[in-house]
Order: C-alpha cells, then structure tokens, then sequence
C-alpha cells in the first residue's frame, strides 16, 4: 500500500508567472520534433547536478506554472522545463496530433535532446503533464529504473475522466451512435470562429477559473487572477483539439512499470478536474513506492496556491531517490 500523508497548508504565496512577451529568456533552446514542431526549452540549476528534474506542465498552461516548485529546488538539482505544443513559446501542428501519446513522444525527444545519455532524471507533471509521464513509461518501459529513477505526479489522472455524470452519459451515448469522431471534429471546426471573437479577462472567465480550479479555501481574486491570466494565452483551437484526448485517456497499464521507482502522487481535496480520488487509485496501483499527499481545501491549481505543500512533497521524492542511489553506490 502506498504511504499517505495528509497535509494542512499555510497561507497560499502566489508566484510572479513569466510571460510569453518578449524574447526568450537567455540560455533557452528550440528542441524541433520528427513532425517539424519547434518545443521551447528552459533551463535552471547547475549543470553538474547529480540529477535532472523535467517538468511537463497541465492542460492550456505553459512552462511558467511551475515557477515556485522551480525556485525551491534549483540548487540541489539541473531542471529542465518545456512549454507542450500549442502552448506558451512552442509551436503548434496538425490538430490531430493533440494527444497525449504525441506529447509523451515530444517530452522523449527533448529528453533526448538536452539531457546527457546517463544522466539520471526525475519526470515531474502537472494534469496533462502527470499523463505525460505516464504514456512515456508506456512508450519506454525500458528507461523506468534506469535513466528515469523517479516520478512526481501533482493533481493528474491515470484515465476515466468522463467517465461519470452528465458529460459520460453524454459521450457514452456518441460513442454508441459512433457520433464522437463527428463531435470533435466540429469542435475543431469552430474553434478558429470562437477564438477570432474571444475576450479575454472577463468576469465570466474568472467565474470559470474559480469553479474548476480552485479549491474550497485557496481562491483569492489574486491567484484566480494570475491563472486566468495564464491559461487564457492559450488559444482555442489548441484547447479544443486536445480536448478529445482526455476522453480516451487511459494509461493504468502503464502504472506497474512507472511504480519500479520512487514517486509522489499530490492530489487536491476539491479538485473538480483530475479529482482526488484518482490520485488516491494512482497511489494505490503504483504500490508501496509511492507517497500520496492529499492536499485540504485546495483545487486544481494546487501548485501555485499551496506551493509550500508540493514543494514538500517534490523535496522529499528528490530525498529518497538520493538515499536510494547512496544505497546502489554503497
């Protein structure tokens, strides 16, 4: 059974998010993928690190939401940190190649890329990102336990995600009249529309921001503010192509191979997108290696709004994968 903690945060301590204006910071880097999408690339923390922390970011955000968990843990390691395709610096493609097994694919090319051969890595996700990690232990088992010596899995889902409610009867009925791929390319189809005529910053955004990620107890109009902000960059014909994606989404398969190495699964108390509850089954089908934190009051956003929580819970993940290197080498 997996360990499991339950946390009781601070006051929330909203970041200064880096915008995508301007140039890009210096010491960035262009990764180009086999289907010609130029991903943009951060680095931080010293070369010489014994390991590499590579942070995969959620749905619609960019590399910037992990800017407090970078701050906390750029001196004990070298981080690399990269915006998906479609958002923040990187640049877009196909829209049918939205998916997270093409993600997964794109995070093992820039691994490739920037990380030297033998360096040993830590994959860290957020939502889409947590997914991402998972379809790359399902791509590469081969590098779980070898050059991927641990994982950090902050308010994401091993699948099932429409699977209940209103919105899964829904789309288990299109799936029966085989109406599904016709929904989603409609999507795609009107997204260019709504996004010629989006506004951005409305009060309704905010309302919407607030609902589903936010908790109970950490929505202050700042941090509604800044991931409104955030996650408005993103345009909508990349969110609607990526939507359909999550629908099929199923990577448990992949959990057992993920689970040879330490891991920490965070999850939010009122998370109304990747509940809690998978992050408490994720815990369990990755076994006895793994951490479950479950964070009170806190929603989707936890990372930037209970940053002292998951700062916690990545430090101590880096602590035993230390400890059990400094056992391997003893």
């Amino acid at each position: 059974m997996p360990r499991r903690r339950r946390a009781t945060p601070p006051a929330p301590r909203i970041p200064i998010v880096p915008g995508t204006g301007g140039p890009p910071p210096p010491g960035s880097r262009t990764v180009r993928t086999d289907d010609g999408v130029d991903l943009h690339v951060e680095f931080d923390g010293p070369e010489d690190a014994p390991v590499t922390v590579v942070f995969c970011h959620g749905f619609t955000a960019r590399l910037g939401e992990w800017q407090l968990q970078r701050e906390a843990v750029r001196d004990r390691a070298r981080l690399v940190l990269w915006d998906h395709r479609g958002h923040g610096r990187s640049s877009w493609a196909d829209p049918t190649t939205a998916t997270i097994d093409r993600t997964a694919r794109d995070l093992g090319q820039v691994l490739d890329t920037v990380v030297p051969a033998g360096r040993p890595v830590v994959l860290a996700g957020h939502s889409m990102g947590g997914m991402t990690v998972m379809a790359y232990a399902r791509q590469r088992p081969q590098e779980i336990g070898a050059r991927v010596v641990g994982a950090f899995l902050l308010a994401t889902s091993a699948g099932g995600l429409v699977s209940e409610g209103l919105l899964g009867a829904a789309v288990g009925l299109m799936r029966r009249l085989h109406l599904l791929p016709l929904y989603l390319w409609w999507l795609r189809l009107l997204a260019p529309f709504l996004e010629r005529y989006r506004r951005r910053g409305t009060r309704i955004g905010r309302r919407a921001m607030r609902k589903y990620l936010f908790g109970r107890d950490d929505a202050t109009p700042e941090a509604v503010r800044v991931v409104q902000d955030m996650l408005e960059e993103t345009p909508l014909t990349v969110t609607m192509a990526f939507y359909g994606t999550f629908l099929d989404h199923d990577e448990t398969a992949a959990l057992p191979v993920l689970g040879r190495v330490p891991t920490a699964v965070v999850a939010a108390e009122y998370d109304r997108l990747t509940p809690a509850a998978h992050g408490r089954r994720l815990a369990e089908l990755l076994g006895p290696g793994c951490e479950l934190v479950v964070v009170p009051g806190a929603g989707h956003s936890v990372n930037l709004t209970r940053t002292s929580v998951v700062d916690e819970a990545l430090v101590g993940l880096l602590d035993r994968v230390a400890a059990g290197d400094a056992r391997r080498a003893g």
